[in-house]
Formats: structure tokens, sequence, C-alpha cells
């Protein structure tokens, strides 16, 4: 893991632990846009939409998995400013929540969104960065940044 994966991934590993540490200090119950966004402390014992509640011990085994993939991913990727950023939220987020579940025996999540009547499994800061990871990795697949030759078969699979 070059410097720049390393910087970003403990930088969101800070901030998702501290925002994750204030709310449940305040016990917070904030609402930012009536209807729309509200910041409230809830406590996942599950993955997202609470699958897999009360499996503590299978998720962190599912997160060290993921995490040790994810750093012989690294090596098959490019090594450019997208990547590297891709790769850095990626393992702080993974590494985020995974704390909370070796040292809480749940994930802290705040953020709380609702559109129309819809309302979306309550979330954290590092849930946005494995999701913006996740995204910005797809781009970089698509647009052909892996190592071995592999370079380019993106833009030819768009071709077709």
């Amino acid at each position: 893991m070059n410097k720049s994966k390393a910087i970003i991934a403990i930088i969101i590993l800070i901030i998702d632990q501290i925002t994750k540490s204030l709310m449940q200090i305040n016990n917070a119950n904030i609402n930012i846009i009536e209807g729309f966004l509200k910041l409230k402390y809830y406590q996942n014992t599950g993955a997202a939409w609470s699958i897999l509640e009360g499996y503590s011990t299978l998720l962190i085994v599912i997160s060290v998995i993921i995490l040790i993939l994810l750093f012989n991913m690294m090596y098959s990727y490019e090594d450019n400013k997208i990547n590297n950023i891709s790769f850095g939220l990626l393992v702080g987020g993974i590494l985020g929540n995974l704390a909370d579940r070796i040292f809480c025996s749940f994930v802290r999540d705040f953020i709380a969104i609702k559109i129309f009547s819809y309302q979306f499994p309550v979330f954290n800061i590092a849930d946005i960065s494995i999701v913006i990871g996740v995204l910005l990795l797809v781009f970089s697949t698509i647009k052909g940044e892996i190592k071995n030759g592999n370079k380019g078969q993106g833009r030819a699979l768009k071709n077709r």
C-alpha cells in the first residue's frame, strides 16, 4: 500500500471514528432538512439493511477477508490518483466499520435520509467512503486501468 492510499485510509478512519463518537456521546437526534435528512444515533448489529443482524463475528471475518482481497487487488491496478483514492476510501471505510464491530460489537450509524416515503438504511462516513471507493474502482476498471497487459480492455468492451 503506497503512502497516498495509506494517508487517505487513515484520514477516513479518523473522521469516521470522531463523527461516530460525537454522535454516540451526544445521543444526537438532529433534523437537518425536515423530512429528508436527519442525524440520529443508531447501533447496527448487522450489515446494510440490518442483514446478518447478530452475526458480528461473521461480519468481522468477512471484513478481514475483503481487506486481504483488496490489498491483493491493489497491485493489479495502475498507480494513479483515481485508484489511490478508491483503495484509500475502501480501506479506510472498511477499517472504520471493522473497528466498531471489534470494539463496540455493533456499527455506529447516524445519517438518516428519507426520499418521499422511502427511508434509506441509516449509514455513516465509513459507508459513504466504501460506496464512493467502489464506484471509483468500477469506473477505473471500465476505463481499463488494470496492469499486466489488461490496460484498455474497458475501452475495448465499450466499443463492442
